[in-house]
């Protein structure tokens, strides 16, 4: 299975511990991460498996990312990140919202419910 390339913007209170699950996926190929705040500790964690990190996000967006993860919170953001696609005509990069992210993360960590032990 070909790795999933995934960029991710926002390293702080959310995107930190999806970041963590990202790296540790062997299927999942993280192509860089973004975030208006260097000192976030999403970007000291890429920075410490050798991932790009930039405070400009749009460096980040071309055709070659499967998925754009954008945990930022920001309507600004996600209007750039769709105006990006249709511009380029890139119809392959999907985006994905903070809501699913939310999700995903409520999802690993919360405990398996009784009837499931």
């Amino acid at each position: 299975m070909q790795a999933f390339r995934i960029v991710v913007i926002g390293a702080g209170q959310t995107g930190t511990p999806l970041l963590q699950q990202l790296l540790d996926a062997p299927f999942v190929q993280l192509l860089g991460v973004a975030d208006l705040d260097l000192n976030q500790p999403g970007i000291a964690l890429a920075r410490a498996r050798g991932v790009p990190v930039t405070t400009r996000f749009m460096e980040l967006v071309d055709a070659a990312v499967d998925i754009i993860i954008d945990v930022t919170g920001s309507l600004q953001v996600r209007e750039s990140l769709r105006s990006k696609m249709v511009e380029t005509g890139n119809t392959h990069t999907l985006i994905m919202h903070e809501a699913i992210a939310l999700l995903m993360i409520c999802l690993l960590y919360t405990s398996p419910s009784p009837r499931d032990k």
